[in-house]
């Protein structure tokens, strides 16, 4: 006879985890890991990665979630692997090889390939993609053999360096670091490359190592997680208005905080600005907590009034205030 199953007891966690994403886990598999070791209410991740790359992965939980759509545009840094004359079903290791090339191309000629792919460029989505058409997602279509229109995108590859080339041998290759836009699919982009080289390929390793103001050496691993106590656990979020990095920061009096809060616009001598990150006073009569200011929300500013945007509750501001005090401001 089978014991019960424990049931978790959920508690309210406001803050950003930075992961580093193992192999093998798509990005909601590792979600809910971290969730689960966190006991959390409410969680959400701010875009995905592929079961076979690594890296960087900021998952937000309680209010954070609320901010999490804002770091989805956030530029990415990846470092990639392309295989060199062989083409997958996938365009990773993951697929059935489907055709292999030999490779002639010169040292000089990946050179002028890979100047040719700087800057804004048109990508058409794989099919072997979470994205959606018709409600449902490419990857599916894939899987019933099946292969549909997809409209190209433009994205904008700021960086692409070459950190290492092997062109001869049994497994010729090159070693890539790509700054990019949101949107963009390396597994396309490693395609892309090899196809203008003349040889075909797939790529073989994925690894994001920066999403926005985050990088890999910030991240924290599930093994290592899961190692510690449910107190360092904890400690280990960032608050919540790190999603707000690079937004102006206005200060509210009490009165005009409530105000806000309630989704009222207020008035005052500002700048027109789209990116507003919103702080109150701490609420009075608590003399334990040490911080001046605590976050509101999001909004922005326009000829004179700051309109309010995403707002965090009156109940989410408390339990960000009893359950994690140095994560206020």
């Amino acid at each position: 006879m089978h014991a019960p199953r424990t049931r978790v007891q959920r508690r309210p966690v406001h803050g950003v985890l930075l992961l580093d994403k193992p192999l093998g886990l798509s990005s909601n598999q590792a979600l809910q890991k971290a969730k689960w070791l966190l006991r959390a209410e409410k969680a959400g991740h701010t875009g995905t990665l592929d079961p076979l790359a690594s890296g960087v992965l900021p998952l937000c939980f309680g209010a954070a979630t609320k901010f999490s759509q804002i770091h989805l545009d956030a530029d990415k840094t990846y470092e990639t692997v392309v295989r060199l004359g062989v083409k997958t079903s996938t365009g990773d290791a993951e697929g059935e090889v489907i055709e292999t090339r030999t490779v002639a191309c010169t040292p000089g000629q990946v050179v002028e390939v890979l100047d040719g792919f700087m800057g804004p460029i048109s990508q058409v989505p794989p099919m072997h993609s979470a994205l959606k058409k018709d409600g449902k997602p490419l990857y599916e279509y894939a899987r019933e053999g099946e292969t549909v229109e997809r409209e190209a995108r433009n994205v904008v590859i700021h960086d692409l360096d070459l950190l290492d080339m092997q062109l001869q041998g049994d497994a010729p290759h090159l070693r890539l670091r790509v700054r990019c836009s949101k949107g963009t699919y390396i597994r396309t982009l490693g395609e892309d490359i090899a196809e203008a080289l003349g040889c075909g390929g797939h790529l073989s390793m994925l690894r994001r190592t920066e999403t926005g103001p985050f990088n890999a050496s910030q991240c924290i691993t599930l093994q290592a997680l899961e190692a510690l106590d449910e107190n360092e656990r904890t400690a280990l979020l960032l608050p919540v208005q790190i999603l707000l990095d690079g937004h102006e920061t206005v200060t509210l009096a009490a009165d005009d905080a409530g105000r806000f809060l309630s989704g009222l616009r207020r008035r005052g001598a500002w700048a027109d600005n789209e990116r507003v990150a919103v702080f109150g006073p701490v609420p009075a009569g608590d003399e334990s907590f040490s911080q001046e200011a605590v976050l509101l929300g999001s909004a922005h500013t326009q000829a004179g009034e700051l309109i309010p945007g995403r707002l965090l509750s009156p109940i989410e501001i408390q339990q960000i205030l009893e359950t994690s005090p140095e994560l206020a401001s």
